[in-house]
């Protein structure tokens, strides 16, 4: 057998959460832009919880909680409704390979989650 070196790792980097909170529509809009998420409006995340892939190969901390400021003026065009991509649904084999080495895994038995080692 030849060492034929090092396994090649992903060449995108993370998008973290900034804040703890409940994900909103408003936030994931503002947020899919930068990338492709992994978490979708209703779900919980904390500080430091990889929320996506960055669609650049540094990590970038993202506010998917940002809730829109409410107004007593409505224009027509204002409100209409936004188009949400689904969140991609990572298996734990894909979420072992998606992990840096400055990032874990949190495995419970309802839910896998990805966060920065440091807490960001």
């Amino acid at each position: 057998d030849t060492w034929s070196g090092d396994i090649p790792g992903r060449t995108r980097g993370s998008l973290v959460a900034f804040e703890n909170g409940t994900v909103n529509s408003y936030g994931v809009e503002n947020a899919q832009v930068r990338g492709e998420l992994f978490v979708s409006p209703g779900e919980e995340v904390y500080r430091g919880m990889i929320v996506g892939e960055n669609s650049r190969t540094d990590d970038l901390m993202i506010n998917v909680c940002k809730a829109k400021r409410l107004t007593n003026m409505r224009s027509s065009t204002a409100d209409i409704a936004v188009k949400l991509e689904p969140p991609r649904i990572m298996p734990l084999e894909a979420c072992l390979e998606f992990i840096n080495d400055d990032e874990l895994l949190e495995v419970t038995p309802k839910a896998l989650r990805m966060r920065k080692r440091n807490g960001a």
